[in-house]
């Protein structure tokens, strides 16, 4: 039986009207986590917010971005944590009222959250990680997955030769004709190997393939795990398993809120694990949430004690953490019988 080592919720459910969108660090001084807050997402008065989990117990959450651009007030959305080599923790989000007109800014923090930066916009045409954590490569390029809504859903990758500070843009590498595709994850199967697995409009979780190292990649195919409409995460798990966190549904039905920028997701559920040694054959092994409600958005990563831990949205009332051993995906790696 598999068996889940921790559960818990990051603050008190309905500390704010609305929360959304979680993203999970582990840091030398511990776990960091933030997520977006507000009254309704797509709303000016949503703000970045972080907690830090010391000591066994998650600090009180402290708002780290508030969207204030020359002087206007904009919603915010989709912060992404990554640690950097040299010690930096990085905090991309995104700025603006709508998906289709938003922009990328960043923050950098020394000191593994305490405190942080000013915030710097990216660039033009420079989102940074539409929601899903870049990659560092062996050569020390950083890869970030992104994607744009203003021409149908299409994704793209960004990559940096100097940690954030010049980008070059990959893509789009679809037209949006056949799947409409955004905020990807990467998966690395080897030397120059790269896979990305993205959310759809068309029921299914998208999948892409890089051979040189993120510079090109091949045409978008479905993988066998439905999608309804709803963010996933994947991970490369030390011992070379995949791991993917996704809503195994492909049902859109529910209530759907409405928020400065227009109309947002509604209820997914239930949330799922699946694994998979090759990024083509997947097994669903555990069930994370089945109940009425939703449970999105998740997060993954894998600490350096070979914990898995996972963050997602609770009914968007709160942000769920959840730790699996690493003993889990161990067994499962012997059970997948296909090369």
């Amino acid at each position: 039986m598999i068996k889940i080592k921790k559960s818990e919720f990051i603050f008190r459910k309905n500390l704010f009207r609305e929360c959304h969108a979680s993203t999970i660090e582990a840091t030398p001084n511990g776990l960091v986590v933030a997520w977006f807050a507000g009254t309704k997402e797509g709303n000016k008065d949503t703000k970045i917010w972080l907690s830090r989990l010391e000591a066994g117990k998650w600090t009180k959450p402290t708002s780290v971005a508030n969207g204030i651009y020359k002087d206007k007030r904009y919603a915010v959305w989709n912060p992404v944590l990554f640690l950097v080599p040299q010690g930096t923790l990085l905090l991309f989000y995104k700025v603006g009222f709508n998906p289709k007109k938003w922009w990328g800014e960043v923050k950098y923090s020394n000191n593994f959250g305490k405190t942080w930066s000013e915030n710097h916009y990216l660039s033009e045409d420079i989102f940074g990680p539409t929601k899903n954590k870049p990659i560092l490569t062996e050569d020390e390029r950083l890869i970030c997955p992104s994607s744009t809504e203003n021409k149908g859903w299409r994704i793209h990758f960004e990559i940096s030769k100097d940690l954030g500070n010049s980008w070059k843009k990959i893509g789009p590498i679809n037209d949006a004709k056949k799947y409409n595709v955004i905020q990807p994850s990467i998966l690395k199967h080897g030397k120059d190997i790269l896979q990305a697995v993205a959310r759809s409009k068309e029921s299914k979780i998208i999948s892409s393939w890089s051979y040189d190292g993120g510079y090109t990649w091949s045409k978008l195919q479905p993988i066998e795990l439905p999608n309804p409409n709803s963010a996933v995460d994947a991970l490369t798990l030390e011992n070379g398993l995949f791991l993917l966190v996704y809503n195994h549904s492909q049902s859109e039905e529910g209530e759907w809120g409405k928020g400065e920028g227009g109309v947002w997701g509604g209820p997914r559920t239930p949330l799922n694990i699946a694994v998979s040694n090759n990024g083509k054959n997947w097994k669903r092994i555990i069930t994370l949430e089945d109940d009425v409600g939703e449970y999105s958005y998740p997060a993954v990563i894998q600490s350096l004690d070979g914990l898995v831990h996972i963050t997602y949205t609770w009914k968007r009332q709160t942000i769920k953490h959840t730790v699996l051993e690493p003993e889990l995906f161990n067994e499962n790696r012997k059970m997948l019988k296909y090369n």
